[in-house]
């Protein structure tokens, strides 16, 4: 069974960072691809940051230059750096894991609060 377990978010000032992590149950190199999502009250849930096996990366163009993804394969985590938070970036953060044979994965959400 796959896990995924995020940790990290919390309340910050405009301006501030904070660093997600996602810890996986399982190797890092059987998902295709591993992201971030986020969802807002009232809003969509919407792509954040992926990252696939190979190291390739994409971002909504809404956090282009503020976040990073990366992996570490040995510790099979995740984590996305948030720099120059903003109040827009208030959501529930949750770490999506995909797999070619068996499809997604979530994990449970952390929240991020940014204060203006």
């Amino acid at each position: 069974q796959v896990q995924l377990v995020e940790s990290g978010g919390g309340l910050v000032q405009s301006g501030g960072s904070l660093r997600l992590s996602c810890a996986a149950s399982v190797s890092l190199p059987s998902f295709y691809r591993m992201a971030w999502y986020r969802q807002a009250p009232g809003k969509q849930r919407e792509l954040v940051a992926a990252i696939t096996s190979g190291g390739c990366t994409n971002y909504a163009n809404s956090v282009k230059g503020r976040f990073t993804i990366s992996r570490d394969n040995a510790k099979n985590t995740v984590y996305l750096v948030m720099n120059s938070l903003q109040p827009e970036d208030t959501a529930v953060y949750y770490c999506n894991a995909y797999q070619l044979s068996s499809g997604n994965y979530w994990g449970q959400g952390t929240q991020v609060t940014v204060s203006s």
